[in-house]
Protein backbone atom coordinates (compact mmCIF):
# COMPACT_ATOMS: atom_id res chain seq x y z
CA UNK A 1 0.00 0.00 0.00
CA UNK A 2 3.13 2.34 0.72
CA UNK A 3 6.33 2.79 0.43
CA UNK A 4 8.66 1.53 2.71
CA UNK A 5 10.37 4.75 3.38
CA UNK A 6 6.67 6.38 3.57
CA UNK A 7 5.88 3.96 6.27
CA UNK A 8 8.84 4.81 8.45
CA UNK A 9 8.64 8.31 8.51
CA UNK A 10 4.91 7.95 8.86
CA UNK A 11 5.87 6.18 11.92
CA UNK A 12 8.24 8.69 13.13
CA UNK A 13 6.40 11.29 14.60
CA UNK A 14 4.26 8.48 16.94
CA UNK A 15 8.43 7.82 17.94
CA UNK A 16 9.35 11.25 18.54
CA UNK A 17 6.05 11.99 20.73
CA UNK A 18 7.18 9.32 22.70
CA UNK A 19 10.66 11.10 23.20
CA UNK A 20 9.23 14.45 23.70
CA UNK A 21 7.04 12.89 26.39
CA UNK A 22 9.59 10.88 28.12
CA UNK A 23 12.09 13.69 27.95
CA UNK A 24 9.61 16.24 29.84
CA UNK A 25 9.11 13.86 32.34
CA UNK A 26 12.51 14.30 34.09
CA UNK A 27 13.01 16.91 37.38
CA UNK A 28 12.27 20.65 36.84
CA UNK A 29 16.31 21.27 37.43
CA UNK A 30 16.96 19.66 34.33
CA UNK A 31 14.54 21.81 31.97
CA UNK A 32 17.21 23.71 30.09
CA UNK A 33 18.91 20.11 28.97
CA UNK A 34 15.34 18.80 28.01
CA UNK A 35 14.46 21.53 26.30
CA UNK A 36 17.80 21.66 24.21
CA UNK A 37 16.78 18.01 23.46
CA UNK A 38 13.38 18.62 22.12
CA UNK A 39 14.46 20.98 19.65
CA UNK A 40 17.04 19.03 18.41
CA UNK A 41 14.33 16.62 17.67
CA UNK A 42 12.02 19.20 16.23
CA UNK A 43 14.63 19.91 14.11
CA UNK A 44 15.50 15.90 13.36
CA UNK A 45 11.44 16.32 12.67
CA UNK A 46 11.64 18.82 10.24
CA UNK A 47 14.47 17.81 8.42
CA UNK A 48 13.30 14.35 7.75
CA UNK A 49 9.70 15.92 6.19
CA UNK A 50 12.07 18.41 4.30
CA UNK A 51 13.80 15.29 2.74
CA UNK A 52 10.91 13.36 2.21
CA UNK A 53 9.28 16.53 0.53
CA UNK A 54 12.45 16.98 -1.38
CA UNK A 55 12.58 12.91 -2.77
CA UNK A 56 8.68 13.20 -3.40
CA UNK A 57 9.57 15.99 -5.41
CA UNK A 58 12.15 14.49 -7.41
CA UNK A 59 9.88 11.27 -7.81
CA UNK A 60 7.30 13.00 -9.42
CA UNK A 61 9.83 14.49 -12.06
CA UNK A 62 10.93 10.83 -12.28
CA UNK A 63 7.47 9.14 -12.71
CA UNK A 64 6.54 12.39 -15.56
CA UNK A 65 9.78 11.88 -17.47
CA UNK A 66 9.25 7.88 -17.66
CA UNK A 67 6.53 6.65 -20.81
CA UNK A 68 3.61 5.73 -19.74
CA UNK A 69 4.22 2.43 -19.64
CA UNK A 70 1.79 -0.26 -17.64
CA UNK A 71 -0.36 3.24 -17.41
CA UNK A 72 -1.22 3.58 -20.96
CA UNK A 73 -4.85 2.79 -21.59
CA UNK A 74 -3.87 -0.26 -23.75
CA UNK A 75 -1.53 -1.56 -21.82
CA UNK A 76 -3.17 -1.46 -18.17
CA UNK A 77 -6.20 -3.20 -20.17
CA UNK A 78 -3.98 -5.51 -21.00
CA UNK A 79 -2.37 -5.85 -17.34
CA UNK A 80 -6.21 -6.27 -16.27
CA UNK A 81 -6.47 -9.50 -18.41
CA UNK A 82 -3.65 -11.07 -17.42
CA UNK A 83 -4.34 -10.76 -13.91
CA UNK A 84 -8.23 -11.94 -14.24
CA UNK A 85 -6.22 -15.27 -15.82
CA UNK A 86 -5.04 -16.29 -12.75
CA UNK A 87 -7.36 -14.43 -10.50
CA UNK A 88 -10.57 -15.82 -11.54
CA UNK A 89 -9.86 -17.78 -14.95
CA UNK A 90 -10.69 -15.17 -17.60
CA UNK A 91 -9.77 -12.15 -19.75
CA UNK A 92 -12.99 -10.60 -19.18
CA UNK A 93 -11.95 -9.09 -16.14
CA UNK A 94 -15.35 -7.13 -16.57
CA UNK A 95 -17.26 -9.76 -15.50
CA UNK A 96 -15.82 -10.20 -11.97
CA UNK A 97 -17.45 -7.33 -10.01
CA UNK A 98 -20.13 -9.79 -8.67
CA UNK A 99 -17.66 -12.58 -8.20
CA UNK A 100 -17.53 -13.76 -4.30
CA UNK A 101 -16.34 -17.25 -2.74
CA UNK A 102 -14.57 -18.68 0.55
CA UNK A 103 -11.55 -20.64 -2.02
CA UNK A 104 -9.99 -21.52 1.61
CA UNK A 105 -7.06 -19.75 1.39
CA UNK A 106 -7.91 -18.76 5.62
CA UNK A 107 -8.31 -15.04 4.71
CA UNK A 108 -12.29 -15.32 4.20
CA UNK A 109 -14.41 -14.16 1.20
CA UNK A 110 -12.62 -13.77 -1.99
CA UNK A 111 -14.44 -11.18 -3.90
CA UNK A 112 -14.60 -8.54 -6.80
CA UNK A 113 -11.87 -7.22 -9.65
CA UNK A 114 -9.21 -7.74 -7.88
CA UNK A 115 -9.69 -10.58 -5.51
CA UNK A 116 -10.21 -8.00 -2.36
CA UNK A 117 -10.40 -10.33 0.65
CA UNK A 118 -12.81 -9.92 3.85
CA UNK A 119 -9.67 -10.80 5.66
CA UNK A 120 -7.22 -8.58 4.16
CA UNK A 121 -8.64 -5.40 5.10
CA UNK A 122 -8.86 -4.47 1.55
CA UNK A 123 -12.42 -5.29 1.26
CA UNK A 124 -13.25 -3.81 4.23
CA UNK A 125 -11.77 -0.43 3.20
CA UNK A 126 -13.14 -0.45 -0.03
CA UNK A 127 -17.23 -1.31 1.42
CA UNK A 128 -16.23 1.81 4.22
CA UNK A 129 -15.23 4.48 1.34
CA UNK A 130 -18.30 2.91 -0.70
CA UNK A 131 -20.56 3.49 2.13
CA UNK A 132 -19.43 7.11 2.60
CA UNK A 133 -19.85 8.05 -0.57
CA UNK A 134 -23.07 6.22 -1.08
CA UNK A 135 -25.03 6.25 2.02
CA UNK A 136 -27.28 3.23 2.95
CA UNK A 137 -25.80 0.70 0.26
CA UNK A 138 -26.88 -2.82 0.31
CA UNK A 139 -23.50 -3.86 2.13
CA UNK A 140 -23.65 -1.32 4.88
CA UNK A 141 -25.25 -3.14 7.32
CA UNK A 142 -22.35 -5.53 7.15
CA UNK A 143 -19.81 -3.32 8.01
CA UNK A 144 -19.93 -3.95 11.77
CA UNK A 145 -19.04 -7.71 10.90
CA UNK A 146 -16.26 -6.64 8.45
CA UNK A 147 -14.72 -4.95 11.15
CA UNK A 148 -14.71 -7.79 13.05
CA UNK A 149 -13.84 -10.14 10.51
CA UNK A 150 -10.85 -8.40 9.18
CA UNK A 151 -7.54 -9.63 9.84
CA UNK A 152 -9.51 -13.29 10.32
CA UNK A 153 -11.18 -16.13 8.25
CA UNK A 154 -14.16 -16.03 9.53
CA UNK A 155 -17.47 -15.15 7.94
CA UNK A 156 -19.34 -14.52 11.55
CA UNK A 157 -22.01 -11.85 11.08
CA UNK A 158 -21.82 -12.14 7.39
CA UNK A 159 -23.81 -15.46 6.42
CA UNK A 160 -26.21 -16.16 4.82
CA UNK A 161 -27.24 -12.82 3.21
CA UNK A 162 -23.06 -11.20 2.55
CA UNK A 163 -22.92 -12.93 -0.49
CA UNK A 164 -25.93 -11.85 -2.01
CA UNK A 165 -25.54 -8.24 -0.96
CA UNK A 166 -22.60 -8.55 -2.64
CA UNK A 167 -23.81 -9.69 -5.94
CA UNK A 168 -26.59 -7.27 -5.95
CA UNK A 169 -24.68 -4.42 -5.22
CA UNK A 170 -22.30 -5.62 -8.06
CA UNK A 171 -25.17 -4.86 -10.57
CA UNK A 172 -24.56 -1.42 -9.75
CA UNK A 173 -22.39 1.28 -11.48
CA UNK A 174 -20.85 3.22 -8.73
CA UNK A 175 -20.09 0.01 -6.79
CA UNK A 176 -18.25 -0.97 -9.91
CA UNK A 177 -16.62 2.09 -10.00
CA UNK A 178 -15.45 1.77 -6.55
CA UNK A 179 -13.96 -1.12 -7.30
CA UNK A 180 -11.83 -0.16 -10.07
CA UNK A 181 -11.12 2.88 -7.90
CA UNK A 182 -9.58 0.82 -4.74
CA UNK A 183 -8.01 -1.59 -7.14
CA UNK A 184 -6.12 1.46 -8.87
CA UNK A 185 -5.46 3.51 -5.24
CA UNK A 186 -4.46 0.43 -3.31
CA UNK A 187 -2.24 -1.99 -5.86
CA UNK A 188 -2.09 -0.50 -9.55
CA UNK A 189 -0.94 2.72 -8.99
CA UNK A 190 1.48 2.50 -6.18
CA UNK A 191 3.24 -0.66 -8.14
CA UNK A 192 3.56 1.13 -11.85
CA UNK A 193 5.01 4.38 -9.73
CA UNK A 194 7.37 2.31 -7.97
CA UNK A 195 8.50 0.03 -11.17
CA UNK A 196 9.17 3.20 -13.38
CA UNK A 197 11.27 4.33 -9.78
CA UNK A 198 13.22 1.51 -10.16
CA UNK A 199 13.94 1.55 -13.81
CA UNK A 200 11.05 -0.82 -14.89
CA UNK A 201 9.65 -1.34 -18.33
CA UNK A 202 6.08 -2.59 -18.81
CA UNK A 203 6.32 -5.83 -17.97
CA UNK A 204 8.87 -5.48 -14.64
CA UNK A 205 5.68 -3.08 -14.04
CA UNK A 206 3.07 -5.81 -14.25
CA UNK A 207 5.76 -7.91 -12.36
CA UNK A 208 5.13 -5.64 -9.53
CA UNK A 209 1.69 -5.18 -9.88
CA UNK A 210 0.43 -8.71 -9.92
CA UNK A 211 3.16 -9.18 -6.89
CA UNK A 212 1.14 -6.90 -5.30
CA UNK A 213 -1.81 -8.15 -5.87
CA UNK A 214 -1.38 -11.49 -4.68
CA UNK A 215 1.34 -11.02 -1.85
CA UNK A 216 -0.56 -7.97 -0.36
CA UNK A 217 0.88 -4.80 -0.19
CA UNK A 218 2.80 -4.94 3.54
CA UNK A 219 6.15 -5.19 4.50
CA UNK A 220 6.66 -8.44 5.81
CA UNK A 221 9.34 -10.79 4.51
CA UNK A 222 6.91 -12.27 1.94
CA UNK A 223 4.65 -9.04 1.36
CA UNK A 224 5.28 -7.19 -2.11
CA UNK A 225 7.34 -4.69 -0.32
CA UNK A 226 9.82 -7.49 1.50
CA UNK A 227 10.11 -9.00 -1.63
CA UNK A 228 11.45 -5.77 -3.42
CA UNK A 229 13.52 -5.22 -0.49
CA UNK A 230 15.02 -8.53 -0.62
CA UNK A 231 15.32 -8.63 -4.53
CA UNK A 232 17.14 -5.04 -4.79
CA UNK A 233 19.98 -6.91 -2.20
CA UNK A 234 20.34 -9.64 -4.45
CA UNK A 235 20.44 -7.55 -7.32
CA UNK A 236 20.57 -3.78 -8.32
CA UNK A 237 17.54 -2.77 -10.26
CA UNK A 238 17.89 -0.51 -13.52
CA UNK A 239 18.10 2.86 -11.84
CA UNK A 240 20.49 1.74 -10.04
CA UNK A 241 22.77 0.60 -12.40
CA UNK A 242 21.66 -3.14 -12.70
CA UNK A 243 20.12 -5.24 -15.73
CA UNK A 244 16.79 -5.30 -15.87
CA UNK A 245 16.52 -8.64 -17.18
CA UNK A 246 18.41 -10.15 -14.61
CA UNK A 247 16.77 -7.98 -11.77
CA UNK A 248 13.22 -9.06 -12.48
CA UNK A 249 14.50 -12.43 -12.82
CA UNK A 250 15.98 -12.32 -9.38
CA UNK A 251 12.80 -10.87 -8.76
CA UNK A 252 10.53 -13.47 -9.92
CA UNK A 253 12.65 -16.65 -8.00
CA UNK A 254 12.06 -14.96 -5.13
CA UNK A 255 8.15 -14.19 -5.72
CA UNK A 256 8.12 -18.23 -6.30
CA UNK A 257 9.50 -19.01 -3.12
CA UNK A 258 6.84 -16.64 -1.38
CA UNK A 259 4.29 -18.04 -3.07
CA UNK A 260 5.65 -21.63 -1.57
CA UNK A 261 6.43 -20.59 1.43
CA UNK A 262 2.25 -19.89 1.80
CA UNK A 263 1.47 -22.93 0.54
CA UNK A 264 3.72 -25.93 -0.68
CA UNK A 265 1.30 -27.40 -3.08
CA UNK A 266 0.38 -24.00 -4.35
CA UNK A 267 0.61 -23.68 -8.53
CA UNK A 268 3.12 -21.05 -9.45
CA UNK A 269 2.05 -21.09 -12.79
CA UNK A 270 1.03 -17.36 -12.95
CA UNK A 271 5.27 -16.69 -12.58
CA UNK A 272 6.06 -19.94 -14.24
CA UNK A 273 4.66 -20.25 -17.82
CA UNK A 274 3.57 -16.51 -17.58
CA UNK A 275 5.76 -14.03 -16.63
CA UNK A 276 8.80 -15.72 -16.56
CA UNK A 277 7.76 -16.82 -20.14
CA UNK A 278 7.48 -13.40 -20.25
CA UNK A 279 10.75 -12.46 -19.72
CA UNK A 280 12.50 -15.46 -21.07
CA UNK A 281 11.37 -14.22 -24.43
CA UNK A 282 12.93 -10.84 -24.10
CA UNK A 283 9.24 -9.02 -23.87
CA UNK A 284 10.19 -6.26 -21.64
CA UNK A 285 7.90 -4.43 -22.97
CA UNK A 286 4.76 -6.74 -22.79
CA UNK A 287 4.29 -6.42 -26.29
CA UNK A 288 1.31 -7.99 -28.01
CA UNK A 289 0.54 -10.68 -29.38
CA UNK A 290 1.04 -12.60 -25.82
CA UNK A 291 -0.03 -16.25 -25.37
CA UNK A 292 0.50 -18.11 -21.78
CA UNK A 293 -0.48 -20.73 -19.38
CA UNK A 294 -2.26 -20.10 -16.05
CA UNK A 295 -2.94 -23.87 -13.76
CA UNK A 296 -3.11 -25.41 -17.54
CA UNK A 297 -5.37 -23.27 -19.12
CA UNK A 298 -3.54 -21.71 -22.07
CA UNK A 299 -4.54 -18.01 -22.66
CA UNK A 300 -3.82 -15.74 -26.19
CA UNK A 301 -4.14 -11.78 -26.70
CA UNK A 302 -3.61 -10.81 -30.37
Amino acid sequence: MRRTGILLLAAAPVALTAVVYALGAGSAGSSDTEDKRVSAVQRERQDAKSRAESEQARDAEVIADAPPGLAAPAEKELAQKIVASAENSTLDWRSSYGYIEDIGDGQGYTAGIIGFCTGTHDLLTLVERYTKAHPGNGLAPYLPALRKVDGTGSHQGLDPGFTAAWKAEARLPAFRGAQERERDRVYFDPAVRLAKLDGLGTLGQFVYYDAMVFHGPGTGRNSFYGLRERALKEAGSPSLGGSEKDYLDVFLDIRREAMKARKQTIDTTRVDTAQRRFLDDGNLGLRTPLTWQVYGETYRVP
